[in-house]
């Protein structure tokens, strides 16, 4: 266990001992205290923002349960449940005001032996599933106790809208409640009346609130620092979705290209993943499958190398496949400003193309090219871009389930877009309020993503260090970048520790430093094949020689 990891424990056993007198819940008879909230209402006065009022629907006295690991799921760490310790579990909902817009479903776990903080979980995709907040926080190491066996109240929302059945994920958008509360009034909803809970449950408020999130949460998470400075002392967001408007019209533009030729089955993804790797994998020191450093790798790779000559179709690509690469690692610019005055999109690549033959989903075949061509109307098959894509350019821009996606330009629909810009895209670089309450943010981007651009985070955080200074932005913000690795955490080490770095920063002044990833396997006892130093960005780690497979082999350098 890592100093800080120990570190961040002995702070819990401290505040354990003084963060309340004993109440129903946490004394002898928990059943009973948690029995009385169920029915409690939360009147909307106690939630800051418009709304109607929260009901707890249920509360059940929950038992420890074991660790527990399944064989699949969507990501490596979706296999894992973590153990348990006794809570209470409230679910509820928040009334809406619009009669006609969905209830925001909430979960609150309310653990028996309190440490006297909070931590509030994002969503992924479009959400519309109750986040139970029970899992293991991003990117944390799989052997870590997840935040409620640590003594924290965890907090989870679907967003305010219920995913059905037959129906497109993205249909809610047609709501303006419910388009809303998924921008950010849901969570910030959810804060309020989890703080209400808190208070009633063991007769005082958190002493420390903390959000994390991954790509919908992790964007989740800095609207949360740009529009709710107030509420978490904390934040830890992974590969934020935050350029989101940006994001859906790259993935109908990138869908695009992929028609007309320009699929590529997946024996031609990993022609190019292979290409990839050989001009660049070996530019940090030593050839082992990641490249540390994509950014340089662009001007070394060269995708028309592969373009087929004249006669031949086998390993080689068609000229149209060929455009659809440079395609997708091209920026996009939208025909008019997006909130904060963005207007370009950053490209994606090179590496990481292939890694769906490594793990559960990953890379092009999982979020580009999947494994059928783009197909009208979309289907799952397809890459989650184009199916997710898709479906936000219907309902979201162009307000039609029906719009035609080959001919829909963003200029024809230029008010709504800018509208849901402003809606949805977590750009704003003025974090001055959040950092003058003290709030301390962490940042963690992967190259190898192709769900959403990592140069859009990269950006956003270029974007806030030039208008606050990089004095002032370290003082409460830190980017980190894992090479290699996808957007759910497969292709190379991508676990470390993060949660407790940020919570040492936040209760001890301890800014993160000396920082590991690991490439762990998904089953006790979770060892650990290969590691890599963490390295604040712009470092990128290079090899100075000894065990590849160790991070003290490798040093963090421009």
């Amino acid at each position: 266990m890592n100093s800080l990891r120990l570190a961040a424990l002995a702070g819990l056993v401290l505040l354990t001992g003084c963060a309340t007198q004993p109440t129903p819940l946490m004394g002898a008879d928990a059943a009973s205290g948690c029995a009385a909230l169920q029915g409690a209402r939360i009147e909307r006065g106690l939630i800051r923002i418009a709304s109607g009022a929260a009901i707890v629907d249920k509360a059940e006295l929950m038992q420890p349960a074991p660790l527990a690991v399944a064989e699949r799921g969507p990501t490596p760490a979706a296999t894992i449940t973590p153990a348990t310790p006794q809570f209470c579990k409230l679910l509820g909902h928040v009334e809406p005001l619009d009669p006609k817009a969905p209830a925001i479903h909430f979960q609150v776990n309310l653990p028996t032996h309190w440490n006297g903080r909070s931590v509030q979980y994002g969503g992924g995709g479009f959400n519309g599933v109750l986040i139970n907040a029970l899992g293991l926080v991003p990117a944390a190491p799989y052997d870590q106790p997840a935040p409620l066996a640590q003594g924290y109240v965890t907090v989870g929302t679907d967003s305010g809208h219920q995913n059905k059945p037959g129906e497109a994920p993205q249909a809610f958008a047609l709501n303006d409640e419910a388009l809303t509360n998924f921008a950010h009034a849901s969570y910030k909803k959810v804060h309020d009346v989890a703080v209400a809970l808190m208070h009633r449950a063991y007769g005082v408020g958190p002493r420390k609130q903390y959000f994390v999130g991954s790509s919908e949460g992790g964007r989740e998470g800095l609207t949360m620092a740009q529009r709710y400075p107030a509420d978490f002392d904390g934040i830890f967001s992974r590969v934020p979705v935050i350029h989101w408007t940006g994001l859906q019209h790259a993935g109908l533009r990138d869908g695009r290209a992929l028609m007309n030729g320009g699929w590529m089955a997946p024996e031609q993804v990993k022609l190019v993943h292979a290409a990839v790797l050989a001009a660049c994998d070996a530019l940090d020191g030593v050839a082992d499958g990641i490249v540390s450093d994509p950014v340089a790798c662009r001007s070394k790779f060269d995708i028309t190398a592969l373009r087929c000559k004249a006669g031949a179709t086998l390993g080689c690509l068609s000229d149209a496949q060929v455009r659809a690469v440079q395609t997708l690692h091209s920026p996009l610019v939208m025909p008019q400003p997006l909130a904060h005055g963005l207007q370009v999109y950053p490209g994606r690549g090179p590496s990481g193309e292939g890694l769906a033959a490594n793990g559960p989903t990953g890379g092009w075949m999982a979020w580009w090219t999947g494994s059928t061509a783009p197909s009208l109307p979309p289907v799952q098959s397809n890459g989650i871009a184009w199916f997710y894509g898709a479906g936000a350019i219907q309902y979201f821009y162009a307000q039609d389930p029906k719009a035609d996606l080959l001919s829909y330009q963003p200029e024809q629909h230029a008010a709504r877009v800018r509208q849901v810009s402003e809606l949805m895209d977590s750009t704003n670089p003025d974090l001055s309020a959040y950092a003058a309450r003290g709030g301390k943010l962490i940042v963690l981007e992967n190259l190898g993503d192709y769900a959403q651009s990592p140069y859009a985070g990269i950006g956003y955080v270029e974007a806030v260090t030039a208008r606050l200074g990089s004095e002032r932005t370290a003082e409460f913000l830190r980017l980190y970048a894992a090479p290699g690795v996808d957007h759910v955490g497969t292709g190379g080490p991508a676990n470390a520790d993060l949660f407790g770095a940020l919570v040492a920063w936040v209760e001890n002044g301890r800014a993160p430093s000396d920082l590991v990833l690991a490439e762990q396997q998904a089953k006790p006892p979770f060892a650990t094949l290969r590691s890599r130093p963490l390295c604040a960005w712009p470092l990128v780690p290079r090899y100075n020689g000894g065990e590849p497979t160790q991070a003290a082999s490798f040093a963090c350098k421009p």
